[in-house]
């Protein structure tokens, strides 16, 4: 869950800095570039403050994680000119979080960057735009892939006592969802209400029905999933 957040981040910044630089009149390539590269550093200066804390330690995984992120944003910009497969992130309130306000959030602001229960990270594809253009399949509509885990009270193995509070047993196990999408920022409109709110949703999964599968629960379809 850590490792895809990091990529998930990496990639949001990377495309958020490349808007804002074609925004500013600067040419394609060179806002690619600078897309890439202020995510990347942005993440590896996030990386070597987490070297020097002997809480957390420097971590290679979570180094390629970053490069991934930027790199999927910055392939698919000079490949394509456009993101056809965005990374997502969505989140709902988790059951875990009260055993351990200290590791995983307080308040529900505080859990939504640290719960990793109550996180799901989403690979959203961009149908149509991988179809010829006469399919008729609507643009706007994206189909996704996402990643998620419940029962994790600390980050390796869930403690049995919290501040001398024995803790309840939790499995932890990992949930993987296919659901429907909406890049809302794809339908043409003129205005400008629409689409800064489009543009800040875009980078937030559309609640919608998913199916989900995990080994300890197997399939089931929810009907509204977030």
């Amino acid at each position: 869950m850590d490792k895809i957040g990091h990529a998930t981040t990496a990639y949001n910044i990377g495309a958020i800095q490349y808007d804002l630089m074609r925004w500013c009149g600067v040419k394609n390539d060179a806002s690619i570039a600078v897309g890439g590269l202020t995510a990347l550093g942005y993440m590896s200066i996030v990386e070597v403050f987490d070297g020097f804390s002997s809480k957390w330690g420097f971590s290679g995984g979570d180094m390629m994680a970053n490069i991934f992120g930027a790199a999927l944003f910055a392939a698919q910009q000079k490949g394509w000119n456009q993101q056809r497969i965005l990374m997502k992130w969505s989140f709902h309130a988790s059951p875990y979080a009260k055993y351990y306000p200290a590791e995983l959030g307080s308040g529900f602001f505080s859990r939504m960057l640290k719960d990793y229960n109550g996180q799901t990270y989403w690979l959203s594809f961009n149908v149509a735009s991988f179809l010829p253009s006469n399919s008729g399949f609507p643009y706007w509509l994206n189909m996704s892939l996402g990643y998620g885990a419940e029962g994790m009270i600390g980050a390796r193995t869930n403690p049995t006592v919290i501040n001398g509070q024995p803790i309840p047993s939790f499995p932890r196990y990992r949930q993987f969802y296919f659901a429907p999408d909406a890049d809302l920022f794809r339908i043409p409109t003129n205005s400008s209400f629409y689409n800064t709110a489009a543009y800040l949703t875009r980078f937030s999964k559309i609640p919608a029905p998913a199916l989900e599968w995990s080994h300890l629960k197997g399939f089931r379809l929810i009907p509204i999933y977030y």
